[in-house]
């Protein structure tokens, strides 16, 4: 994807106005989503891996990493399920450099909730929440349409930041009753 069409992540003093209450809620919420998904699903949240291993990063993920463009990173996609139904399309990154460095295991969480690590070490601080409308050609087959929400936050511990990038499913939001 050409750099021009890299969407433009914007914080939640800069979205336009008015914007959805409810919404707002769910793309800025500093809680852990694992947990509010959880609670949402009465219980029936898991997680499905999709993908994970080295890749080159995307120039959006490079420039909020801190990396130069090209740089190779630790790539995992998953799905977020509530009641076995995709709710969430999740992408996490982390440049090569600093996780070769950190002492952080990323390759063998599985079905485990990267958030939930995430909130449960201390010495990680999250930076500001970031949304946008999401590329299509970015999401998989299966959830591939145009207009979906997300948002996205650095968890930084030292020198490691792991980009968190969680956008939001219809099906999250038929069964939340939340306008889109």
């Amino acid at each position: 994807m050409p750099v021009s069409d890299i969407p433009d992540w914007l914080s939640a003093t800069q979205l336009p106005r008015p914007f959805a209450s409810d919404l707002h809620d769910w793309l800025f919420d500093q809680g852990s989503l694992t947990r509010r998904l959880t609670a949402q699903s009465a219980g029936h949240f898991d997680v499905q891996p999709l993908a994970e291993g080295w890749q080159t990063l995307r120039h959006d993920e490079c420039s909020a990493l801190g990396g130069t463009p090209g740089s190779v990173g630790w790539v995992r996609e998953v799905y977020l399920r509530g009641h076995r139904r995709p709710w969430i399309f999740a992408r996490s990154v982390a440049l090569r450099s600093a996780l070769e460095n950190s002492g952080m295991d990323l390759e063998h969480l599985g079905s485990r909730s990267l958030g939930e690590l995430l909130f449960s070490d201390h010495a990680f601080a999250r930076g500001e929440l970031e949304t946008c409308h999401y590329p299509a050609a970015w999401l998989p087959a299966q959830v591939r349409q145009e207009g979906l929400w997300a948002r996205r936050s650095c968890f930084r511990r030292g020198e490691l930041g792991v980009l968190v990038a969680e956008i939001f499913l219809p099906e999250l939001w038929r069964d939340a009753s939340v306008n889109a």
